[in-house]
This record gives structure tokens, C-alpha cells and sequence, in this order.
């Protein structure tokens, strides 16, 4: 398997930048809401984190509305090292919008780091290890894995077994602690599927062979 690598995977979250629209940021919002509550109660977190992950995961890239002028202001020329630094500003900018609307500092600051890398490697201050918000911790691991799983312009989803794969070749970039818990939830989700799917199989034969 082609592994993403760090390079990629910003590469394919700034082309997504550029071609996704609302109504797909709106559901990748609901998405990493609904990954990040799970995860956060299978952590046994207070309740009232749970609800605040739940609110940071829905509008953890509302930074995009105003990195999205500087995107689209430049021309088709504009280097993808000058558009990465715009794309790199949408957490930051998210931050601001945030707290312009009053949300808690908790919610914010989970905004604000929910692109810090475990190894130091992320954005914006470069936070390292548990110098990262918890919350942005696991809002970390639930957007990338929701970002692979999601259709885009410009590639088909991965399935939940590949995503998960893929997480693991970037592993450096989360913490374990929380990775490990997520692997789970992802791995009881394949379960439910398949059972769901079986037993819809189960109901379509009956109703074939009753009509027999």
C-alpha cells in the first residue's frame, strides 16, 4: 500500500479546500461530531467534555470560510507552497471565529490544535506529545480518519479497514491512548455493518422465497 506521508495528506486536504462545497463540509462536520462524542464517552470523559467535542467537532474547520478568501483570491498560478500557508491559517482563523461567538475556552483551544501532531509535527505552535489539548487529540485522529472515508472531487472514499491502515503508517502523528480506544470503535462499526447487512440479506430472502 502507498502510505499518504505528511506531504499528501496536506496536499489532498488543500485540494479538498478547493473543490469540496458547503453541503460537504457540513456533513464532514457531522461526521467528525459524531466520531469524536463516541470515542470521547469510550474514554469515559465528563459529559459535558463529551458535549463540548461534539460542538468543536462540528466546527472544527469553520476556519475554511475565511482562509476560502485567500484561496480563491489568488490566480491559478499561485504556488502550492504560498496556497499551503493559507490552508495551514483555517485553525487559527476557526479559533477566532469561535471565540468572536462566545464558545468556552475548552472548545476553542480544541479549534485552535485540532492539526497538532503527537511528534511535533503539526499546526499552528507545533505542540508536542500531551502539550496538545486532549480534546484536540482525538479530534485529530477522527478528522483525518473521517476525511479517508469520505468521497471526494478527486478520489473515491477508502473503506473503514483501509482508512484505519492508513492511520497506522501516519501513527506518529497521534496518541496512542487514543488511537488505540478509536481502532476499537472503528473495528465495532465493521462489525455492526456487516450484521446489518446480514441481516437485511436474511429479510431479502425471506420476502424472495415467501413470494416463490
Amino acid at each position: 500500500m502507498v502510505g499518504l506521508g505528511e506531504d499528501n495528506l496536506e496536499l489532498d486536504e488543500m485540494s479538498a479546500y478547493l473543490t469540496e462545497d458547503l453541503e460537504t463540509e457540513i456533513a464532514h462536520g457531522i461526521e467528525v461530531s459524531r466520531l469524536a462524542g463516541r470515542l470521547a464517552k469510550e474514554l469515559k470523559l465528563d459529559p459535558d467534555f463529551c458535549h463540548d467535542i461534539e460542538v468543536a467537532g462540528m466546527l472544527h474547520d469553520i476556519g475554511k470560510l475565511r482562509a476560502s478568501t485567500y484561496l480563491y483570491g489568488g490566480d491559478d498560478d499561485t504556488l502550492n507552497v504560498e496556497k499551503m500557508r493559507y490552508v495551514r491559517m483555517h485553525s487559527s482563523l476557526g479559533y477566532e471565529v469561535v471565540r468572536e461567538e462566545g464558545y468556552s475556552d475548552r472548545i476553542c483551544e480544541m479549534i485552535l490544535h485540532h492539526h497538532e501532531n503527537y511528534d511535533g509535527t503539526g499546526y499552528p505552535d507545533n505542540l508536542i506529545g500531551e502539550e496538545i489539548p486532549l480534546g484536540a487529540r482525538i479530534l485529530r485522529v477522527c478528522d483525518v480518519f473521517a476525511a479517508l472515508t469520505s468521497d471526494r472531487p478527486y478520489r473515491k472514499a477508502f473503506d473503514n479497514a483501509t482508512a484505519v491502515e492508513l492511520l497506522i503508517e501516519e501513527v506518529r502523528h497521534f496518541d496512542m491512548k487514543i488511537f488505540l480506544p478509536f481502532q476499537s470503535i472503528v473495528h465495532e462499526e465493521i462489525l455492526e455493518r456487516e450484521k446489518e447487512k446480514m441481516a437485511a440479506e436474511t429479510v431479502a430472502d425471506m420476502k424472495n422465497g415467501g413470494a416463490v
